[in-house]
């Protein structure tokens, strides 16, 4: 899959570009806060409905403007695909396929497979388990519907038996039932893929990164669920008079974790930068290549200054990495002009490089 032209109008602090891509590597060249995140940001935003950086749509508009626009052309397979978003302040975002608008949102993710690295994903390792959980629904949700679907009716229902809970729990027994059922048939489902994931990642994983590490570490990852020992809809009735006193729900697959490992223990706990660095550029060359195999797509690859605190023998095994045939296009930032040239020199890849200063962008 290959974005072969990209408008846009008042995205953040990108006034109007209008850029033509190599379908190879492509890389945004500038200092700090002139925009480049922002650019492949417009570029996530066309593939997920959302902002990786901002989820609130109108604080992604332009200071002093009313709206923002962005579009996408793409060569999907043998297809040649327009995608358009539009958003104006205090209206609806409209978000459309070949001038056809979308009647769901949700319909749209996992058309336009996407994979970002950036200094962002340290939050997987830091963070609390919120993150992790985000990891592997953005991964599943872009190749399984279902999925998405049984995740969006969880969350609904999880809301509504919230709401019943913070009420003091005086509603008629029927309520909570309605909403426990639901949360207990779309849950297990959830369980169940999610499980089926992480058997089927690990071994993906753990390639790439003996491959970026050259080394004799492991790694490896291992979900947690309380519905792994539990029968679920019966431990939310059990869970009501707790859940009352506390005003949420303590027990489902909103609790769900990934579990980090650098040999036998927690990498949050016993990782240096350097093998944080590594572990979480391997899981996101991991994402890339089940998605590639899911999806039968070669999904886009954003790398958002990925190359700082590894040292230099591991940016070489990357650079190796992405530029073989396994990879499509890739769009990448830095702030160094010469240090891109002496990585990529050697690739023998297509590449072209983009000047990006205070939200201007000019091919150079």
């Amino acid at each position: 899959m290959q974005l072969t032209h990209l408008s846009i109008v008042n995205y953040k602090n990108l006034e109007q570009v209008d850029l033509s891509f190599s379908p190879k590597i492509n890389c945004f060249i500038g200092n700090n806060g002139m925009g480049k995140t922002n650019l492949l940001d417009a570029i996530y935003y066309l593939s997920f409905c959302k902002s990786f950086t901002n989820p609130i749509d109108v604080q992604n508009v332009r200071h002093d403007t009313e709206f923002f626009l962005l579009q996408g052309n793409y060569l999907r397979g043998t297809s040649d695909e327009a995608v358009y978003c539009g958003l104006k302040r205090k209206q609806k975002k409209q978000f459309k396929l070949n001038k056809k608008e979308y009647e769901r949102l949700s319909d749209h993710i996992g058309f336009l497979p996407l994979v970002i690295i950036s200094p962002a994903d340290g939050a997987l390792i830091s963070e609390g388990s919120d993150e992790r959980r985000k990891f592997i629904d953005s991964v599943i949700s872009q190749y399984n519907r279902q999925y998405l679907t049984e995740l969006i009716r969880y969350n609904k229902a999880l809301m509504q038996r919230n709401n019943l809970l913070k009420n003091n729990g005086k509603q008629d027994e029927l309520v909570f039932d309605i909403w426990e059922e639901q949360m207990a048939q779309s849950g297990n489902f959830i369980y169940e893929t999610r499980k089926a994931f992480v058997e089927e990642f690990v071994p993906i994983f753990q390639a790439r990164f003996q491959y970026i590490t050259s080394g004799n570490e492991t790694v490896t990852l291992q979900y947690q669920s309380q519905l792994a020992a539990r029968d679920f809809q019966e431990s939310l009735r059990l869970s009501r008079e707790r859940d009352c006193i506390l005003g949420y729900t303590t027990v489902g697959t909103h609790k769900d974790d990934l579990e980090m490992l650098l040999g036998e223990y927690p990498i949050k706990r016993v990782g240096s930068q350097g093998q944080n660095k590594s572990f979480l550029v391997s899981l996101k060359f991991a994402q890339f290549d089940f998605l590639k195999r899911a999806s039968n797509l070669t999904p886009l690859l954003l790398l958002d200054d990925i190359f700082d605190k590894l040292d230099a023998r591991r940016v070489a095994q990357i650079i190796l990495l992405v530029s073989g045939d396994a990879f499509g296009q890739i769009f990448i930032t830095d702030t160094n002009r010469e240090h891109l040239d002496h990585l990529l020199n050697a690739s023998g890849c297509e590449v072209s490089y983009f000047l990006v200063d205070s939200g201007e962008v000019k091919a150079i």
